[in-house]
């Protein structure tokens, strides 16, 4: 099991967006980021991999609780498991 260890990013509470206009996924087709159940999200990880914006992307999902989709380079199973790390974190728990 693979253990994420991501501290949040401050962002304005304007939820401003312009890092969207930044993306590596800017123009790629949306249903990369949304496979079906049990495909790979592999391709659509690898878009993410090297985006300067990623850490935005993935708070922007955590903080508007995205339920779909590959958000940051995380699918919502790993997005989950990283809120869950945080809670436990800010409680002073070791996860």
């Amino acid at each position: 099991m693979q253990h994420f260890s991501i501290p949040a990013l401050e962002l304005d509470e304007g939820d401003d967006r312009r890092w969207q206009e930044r993306a590596n996924c800017l123009g790629v087709d949306p249903d990369l980021f949304f496979p079906e159940r049990g495909a790979s999200t592999k391709e659509a990880k690898s878009v993410c991999n090297s985006c300067e914006v990623r850490l935005e992307c993935l708070e922007y999902a955590l903080r508007h609780g995205e339920k779909f989709g590959i958000w940051g380079g995380m699918s919502e199973r790993e997005r989950r498991r990283l809120r869950r790390q945080r809670a436990l974190a800010r409680r002073g728990i070791a996860g």
